[in-house]
């Protein structure tokens, strides 16, 4: 339990130091928010520990020229729900690069999650993002999207609506609804309980987490396919009395948790097949306006330990072209 939990400090430690280099930006009572979190995990953060990416993800036994399985089509239109491209392969295609999990996968017509039935929120969801998928499309309505109980899933497993009634949190997406413009279904699907999880309103489901989101579709502009993998993190933190606990809320009578954090480690790739990485944490926490989004940036490697799960695994890290808009360091 100790190792994991300084490996799941990483992530905290990550962020606490990214928002304490805008401290100049927030007024006093963020100050002193921040210094806070600094203080319960003194002497806890250790300076992350890197791995050697090609040994720690080894290349299949047949792969393109970036250690992944090839896709022949080059136009990204092909990758559009159609007739012509089932659901199945729509699967295939938005988990191309590989399962973080193989937990309870739910398939969806254009985003495909995996659900923790204990806690009653994915652990993960996994998006196929293209400048299609993200753009205006007068057919689809947001506002005629109602959010719905996942009946595939057992009654015992479920979290409902009533759940979040009167608790102070959101039913935050995961699978952002504002990803999938391509169909008023794919839009409408986003709002399945099964995508969601609580999060914290103001500061951050409607502010930074949202500009999270949009930064990601962004990576639209820049790159024709975008692939975002999201998910909940319960990171440990140091009390008073010297030990480390996990503690989360849980809410409603389903007893629905409260993540302490969300990750998202996204990969776009350009035209000609180069891939870059991008990975976040965020504390589910209200954050301040004015922080950048890149302050939550991260190693991906440290989300992979105390999520339990490893992402983009058909890629060869040593192949990366960027980590973090840096070049990867050889």
């Amino acid at each position: 339990m100790r190792n994991f939990s300084k490996l799941a400090a990483i992530s905290v430690g990550s962020w606490i130091g990214g928002m304490l280099t805008e401290r100049h930006l927030m007024p006093e009572e963020y100050k002193t928010k921040f210094q806070r979190y600094k203080q319960d995990l003194s002497g806890f953060l250790k300076h992350p520990a890197t791995i050697e990416a090609s040994k720690a993800f080894p290349p299949p036994e047949k792969s393109g020229g970036l250690g992944v399985v090839p896709f022949t089509d080059s136009d990204s239109n092909d990758w559009l729900w159609s007739k012509q491209n089932p659901k199945g392969q729509r699967m295939q295609q938005i988990m191309r690069f590989g399962f973080p999990s193989f937990d309870n996968v739910r398939s969806f017509n254009d985003f495909v999650l995996s659900y923790d039935k204990r806690n009653r929120i994915p652990h993960w969801v996994f998006e196929h993002l293209t400048k299609h998928s993200v753009s205006y499309n007068a057919g689809v309505d947001r506002s005629k999207c109602e959010f719905y109980e996942d009946l595939s899933m057992h009654a015992f497993f479920r979290s409902t609506n009533q759940d979040y009634k009167g608790s102070g949190y959101d039913r935050g997406h995961l699978a952002a609804a504002g990803n999938h413009k391509g169909a008023q279904q794919h839009c409408e699907e986003t709002f399945v309980l099964s995508n969601m999880s609580p999060q914290v309103g103001k500061g951050f489901n409607r502010d930074a987490w949202n500009n999270l989101e949009k930064h990601v579709r962004k990576l639209t502009k820049v790159y024709p396919n975008v692939y975002v993998c999201t998910g909940p993190l319960y990171l440990p933190r140091k009390e008073t009395n010297g030990k480390t606990y996990v503690r989360y809320e849980v809410i409603g009578s389903n007893h629905v948790a409260v993540p302490t954090h969300f990750f998202k480690v996204v990969i776009g790739e350009t035209l000609n097949g180069q891939l870059d990485m991008e990975a976040y944490v965020m504390p589910n926490a209200s954050i301040h306006d004015n922080t950048p989004v890149q302050s939550f940036q991260v190693p991906v490697e440290t989300i992979e330990r105390a999520a339990g799960l490893l992402f983009f695994d058909k890629v060869q890290r040593n192949l990366l072209r960027k980590i973090n808009g840096q070049p990867r360091k050889e």
